[in-house]
């Protein structure tokens, strides 16, 4: 079992949800990242690591930001590995990272999938890669241990998110609306038909996390409500660090309160 299961196994003992929080990987730097996932990992449940990429065209215009800062500050697909290690010096939370397509083929599926083990992933998110193209994916995330965590929308009809459902581990991601992310003032009214919707596809065999528009407390305790197993906070996250970026102590202190009110809503 590894890292993500074992954590849905005791919260579901708990009888509470995941609290899953997103973060732009060298964002504003790649030290500060280590130290941001730290005060984190101590409250949330599951940490997501994006990848920066110069066209990520699943994220809306403060992710977008966050992936220019941290490009801009250097950070490559090996700073997010090490990274990762850092971060596995001090916490033994499961880590996510998301990353396009491009990024794991140009150095070779496999190659990128060892890596991430080695550094100490578990997981991986690939937004712009369809279903029909994850065999590759899927190999070598299995042979080194990596849960391909797939995504599904409102659109996704019942036969193929059942087709989603069974190719996913970890979790499955849910998108809980139709566009790009980013922090919205209210929950999607879709959302309770999907989480309906997906636990039918899954038939209980996967986690359900609802994904897109979550950043206040109330929002995390919603979902929850509805049967989801998770929620993903992402961009108000992002949001903190790019207003504090240039005082750290007083981003760390932000970052701290905002994740335990979340927490505290699971």
């Amino acid at each position: 079992m590894n890292r993500i299961d074992a954590k849905f196994k005791e919260l579901r003992r708990q009888g509470r949800g995941a609290l899953i929080a997103f973060i732009t990987a060298g964002d504003p730097s790649p030290k500060l990242t280590s130290e941001i996932a730290t005060v984190l990992a101590k409250h949330a449940d599951i940490l997501e690591l994006g990848i920066p990429f110069s066209d990520p065209i699943a994220d809306g215009p403060t992710i977008q930001a966050a992936d220019d800062r941290a490009l801009s500050a250097g950070t490559t697909p090996e700073t997010v590995f090490k990274i990762i290690k850092e971060i596995r010096k001090r916490s033994d939370i499961p880590i996510v990272v998301l990353s396009y397509y491009n990024i794991v083929l140009k150095p070779g599926v496999e190659n990128f999938m060892k890596k991430l083990e080695v550094a100490g992933g578990d997981g991986i998110i690939i937004p712009d890669m369809p279903l029909e193209e994850s065999k590759e994916v899927l190999r070598a995330a299995k042979k080194h241990g990596i849960d391909l965590i797939l995504l599904a929308t409102p659109t996704t009809t019942p036969e193929r998110l059942r087709r989603i459902c069974r190719a996913s581990s970890g979790f499955l991601y849910m998108v809980s609306i139709l566009g790009v992310t980013g922090a919205r003032r209210e929950l999607s009214k879709e959302v309770k038909d999907l989480v309906k919707k997906a636990r039918a596809a899954s038939m209980g065999r996967i986690p359900i996390a609802i994904g897109f528009g979550i950043s206040k407390p109330r929002h995390v305790r919603e979902v929850l409500k509805l049967r989801a197993d998770a929620a993903i906070v992402g961009s108000a996250f992002v949001d903190l660090i790019a207003r504090h970026k240039d005082n750290k102590r007083k981003m760390l202190n932000e970052l701290k309160r905002f994740v335990r009110s979340l927490k505290a809503a699971c």
